[in-house]
């Protein structure tokens, strides 16, 4: 029965291998079931938010019934501050992944040297990424957020010019356009958030819908790419991607402005060198923060690695057919989506396991983090030259199936990093402190840039997979940590 209707379901799909139909097609039904049954279930922690709600208004006492109905009123203005910031967050990213998606095809179209543009756009982030953060911080982040549009509106329309220069320079300003999507954008979030009063416990629920988004986006960026470059050309996604850029930026003239300040008005006292000092300092001296920039660049650096990796890696297993790279793409970011749809579930489950909610992110990212080596080593074992031959599955297979677990683990472990980001760096430093941790992330992302064309293919994916294994190890001496701060905040 499960044959003929896989059969009936592949007829209105191109022809792809076989394989590749049923990877799209599972991937779809436990998207669909990932999605069915977490829409049915509620976390823990909102639970009893709403349990706590409803006691009150039930209550013969005024006083709690006006409580509750301030609770409720609360609850009601966070989901309108995160469907607001969600919806930016979208557009922002769906116009990234349709630039990502055609780059290398469009470079290749121009004959340009395509690794020097890359190359190129790694360093500027690095170069710019000390300074960038304190001009964040002073100048507000809402206004780096357009910023950030205005850069991207320019860079998108440079793309069109068939001159190495000017893309030369659109790389570097894409550099820095790069280092504010990841720190500009979050800070005003992570500011506004408390500004309005919610409880910190909320933040991880607004990271997993951007996790969500961030999976939607991209498989839908795929599909909307294609169209527009059968339409217009290699360009054709660039130029989408500028009328998503505009539409994201009159978005963003609504909301509030806030910057680096312990108190109002202290931006306009404290001058950018100051911002730029305290945030070194603070990055320095606070172990904690220290932990939470090191465990990023392990972790993301070990992510990009495995971008550049997972299509030379399936092309050079040969499976039947070949690789149709957009249908394992969107097979790819379904996981990711699967991953944010889990995340608030797994967390109340470690808040439940550790019996309270202090330490309960420093765990999930902990059981992430190992969970992404233990995906990794799949290739590590099977792709070396002395690999034993596999009777029940073929490599192909297991290894793929260690790239989608994997990507499942990059939906969990994004929001959960945003969580533990906005739990112990400071709010006055926030645009500096993130773009200080894209140093060293930059530096590992262009050691493995350089790695996969210099390396075996399973010694690149050991030193992912040891990257993933020293974050999770990190990640475990702040369970600790946590449990003590949460306690910490309880008493004030």
């Amino acid at each position: 029965m499960l044959a003929i209707a896989l059969g009936f379901v592949k007829k209105f799909l191109p022809d792809w291998p076989e394989w590749a139909l049923d990877l799209l097609i599972v991937m779809t039904g436990l998207l669909l079931l990932t999605w069915g049954v977490t829409s049915m279930y509620e976390p823990v922690d909102e639970t009893k938010h709403k349990e706590s709600v409803a006691e009150n208004a039930s209550s013969a006492n005024g006083a709690a019934a006006k409580e509750a109905k301030k609770e409720q009123e609360l609850l009601s203005k966070y989901h309108a501050f995160r469907l607001k910031y969600v919806a930016v967050y979208a557009v922002i990213m769906l116009a990234d992944w349709m630039q990502g998606t055609h780059m290398y095809t469009l470079y290749m179209s121009y004959g340009v040297n395509v690794s020097a543009l890359f190359v190129t756009g790694f360093l500027s982030g690095g170069i710019f990424a000390p300074f960038l953060g304190s001009f964040v911080d002073k100048f507000g982040r809402k206004r780096s957020c357009i910023v950030y549009c205005l850069l991207e509106i320019a860079i998108n329309v440079m793309e069109g010019y068939e001159n190495f220069t000017v893309l030369m320079i659109g790389r570097v300003m894409g550099g820095v356009s790069t280092n504010l999507l990841f720190s500009a954008f979050e800070s005003w979030m992570t500011t506004e958030h408390r500004h309005q009063g919610f409880p910190e416990s909320w933040l991880s629920r607004t990271y997993s819908q951007c996790s969500v988004a961030n999976g939607a986006t991209a498989i839908f960026a795929g599909v909307v790419a294609q169209f527009l470059e059968d339409s217009f050309g290699h360009i054709g996604p660039f130029h989408g991607a500028v009328g998503l850029t505009i539409l994201a930026m009159l978005m963003i003239l609504g909301w509030n402005e806030n910057y680096g300040e312990q108190h109002a008005g202290d931006h306009s006292k404290s001058s950018l060198s100051h911002q730029f000092v305290e945030g070194w300092k603070a990055t320095i001296q606070d172990s904690c923060v220290l932990r939470i920039g090191l465990i990023q660049a392990l972790s993301e650096g070990a992510m990009y690695t495995f971008v550049f990796m997972w299509v030379p890696t399936l092309l050079s297993l040969e499976p039947p057919g070949g690789v149709p790279t957009g249908c394992v793409f969107s097979a790819l970011m379904m996981a990711i989506t699967m991953g944010g749809f889990i995340f608030p579930y797994l967390q109340s489950y470690m808040a439940s396991f550790l019996g309270s909610e202090g330490g309960s992110s420093e765990l999930c990212a902990s059981v992430i983090y190992l969970m992404a080596a233990a995906s990794m080593a799949i290739p590590v074992f099977l792709l070396a030259p002395d690999e034993i031959e596999q009777t029940i599955l073929s490599r192909f297979e297991l290894v793929l199936a260690g790239f989608v677990v994997m990507e499942m683990c990059v939906g969990l472990f994004m929001p959960v990093a945003g969580t533990l980001r906005s739990k112990y760096v400071p709010d006055a430093l926030q645009g500096g402190i993130l773009n200080i941790f894209r140093l060293p992330l930059n530096a590992i992302v262009v050691c493995g840039t350089y790695a996969t064309n210099v390396l075996d293919t399973h010694i690149v994916f050991r030193m992912v997979c040891a990257c993933f294994f020293l974050a999770a190890l990190l990640q475990m001496t702040m369970i600790e940590t946590g449990i003590r701060v949460s306690k910490e905040k309880k008493k004030d």
